[in-house]
């Protein structure tokens, strides 16, 4: 490829690669937008010398941050058997419509969502879903954005327990805290206030920790990452410069 490339390198060894992935990127090829020609795995391959990578965990296209991939099949699969059992611990960090309580629970079962929009109507399976978070910082801010003369927002962060299909977008509407810029989940005037205002159209979104066990050498792999300057634009903005830049802790 003759353009740079999107993904920063975060950690690598022989066996794992993980890598920053900017908002706006699919993983891999996807039913969502078969037109696309870009992937996160073309990348990746391109910082492996061009050799297979194979993603360990989804990221929705919309979402920045760690994205960690495999070297080798075997490998994607012991890393895998990690994820089933939940034993890979995930942080994220969100910007979130008005202000939640300094931390809590979302246990909250949800539908299976197809990936295939084709699908879109069939019965799925409802699945346990649960989400701890925390709030991290509030802000009030004097812009009327629907019937109040002043709009709150907080930075949160979220530390899923399992992994369902846009659990923390789903999850976060479910207790009236849409994050900033989920267009399927969110609230229109919040969203478009955030990209009118602060000149960002995007979901503010980001995975920016990981805990696993190394697959082969059995050790505590940690991996973290500041989201990236969109979305760290607009928290300094807010109010959150020093929150932002700061790594958070790996569970509630």
């Amino acid at each position: 490829m003759t353009q740079s490339n999107p993904l920063r390198l975060v950690y690598e060894d022989d066996e794992l690669l993980a890598v920053h992935k900017p908002a706006g990127l699919l993983v891999h090829r996807s039913p969502i937008d078969k037109r696309e020609t870009e992937f996160a795995l073309q990348y990746a391959r391109d910082l492996n010398g061009g050799q297979h990578v194979y993603p360990v965990h989804r990221l929705d296209r919309p979402t920045s941050g760690l994205l960690l991939f495999a070297k080798d099949p075997e490998v994607a699969r012991l890393l895998g058997a990690q994820m089933m059992a939940h034993e890979i611990y995930k942080t994220y960090l969100a910007i979130v419509r008005g202000w939640p309580e300094e931390q809590g629970t979302v246990d909250y079962p949800l539908r299976e969502e197809p990936t295939d929009r084709r699908l879109k109507g069939q019965t799925m399976a409802v699945q346990e879903a649960i989400t701890d978070y925390v709030r991290l910082g509030i802000s009030e801010i004097p812009y009327k954005v629907e019937g109040y003369p002043t709009s709150r927002y907080a930075l949160i962060a979220l530390y899923p327990r399992t992994g369902r299909r846009h659990q923390l977008r789903r999850h976060m509407k479910h207790i009236s805290h849409p994050i900033i810029g989920d267009a399927n989940h969110g609230r229109g005037r919040h969203n478009r206030f955030f990209a009118q205002h602060f000149g960002e159209a995007r979901l503010f979104l980001a995975s920016v920790g990981m805990s696993l066990t190394h697959p082969l050498t059995g050790e505590s792999l940690v991996l973290s990452t500041a989201p990236e300057a969109s979305f760290a634009r607009v928290a300094t903005a807010v109010g959150w410069e020093t929150l932002v830049t700061e790594p958070l802790p790996l569970s509630q």
